[in-house]
């Protein structure tokens, strides 16, 4: 069996692939600079738990940083829509918090912009609604 880098070719394939940079680069840098990727997070951690530093490498940088390796390494349609669904399930989970949390505030709805345009950018490929 060859391994061949699956290189996009089509804009779907572009949009999709680059939700996954995008979620390894967002994984990376809470990997390397978990204190920093916190702030992004508006999260913050106490000194006398050093424990949650930890959490934010293995538990957000783990998860971020392999699932989007795997659909930029095999380009699979269900790995695609694996990475879709997460963007979109972490849009509906801020979406509830801004309705449930009192967190309506300009940092939320960037951050649900965001999440929605990569949940879009990634499951309108893999559901084959973009070539």
């Amino acid at each position: 069996m060859e391994f061949a880098f699956p290189w996009p070719l089509s804009l779907g394939e572009w949009l999709a692939w680059s939700c996954a940079v995008v979620t390894v680069l967002l994984g990376l840098f809470l990997l390397f600079a978990p204190t920093s990727g916190l702030r992004l997070y508006r999260l913050q951690t106490l000194p006398e738990h050093p424990e949650a530093v930890a959490s934010a490498r293995a538990n957000l940088a783990g998860f971020q940083i392999a699932l989007g390796l795997c659909c930029i390494l095999l380009a699979q349609p269900l790995l695609y829509i694996a990475l879709g669904l997460a963007w979109a399930l972490t849009g509906f989970g801020r979406l509830v918090s801004m309705l449930s949390d009192d967190g309506n505030t300009l940092y939320n709805w960037i951050s649900l912009i965001l999440e929605i345009i990569l949940a879009l950018s990634v499951l309108l490929f893999a559901f084959g609604l973009v070539p």
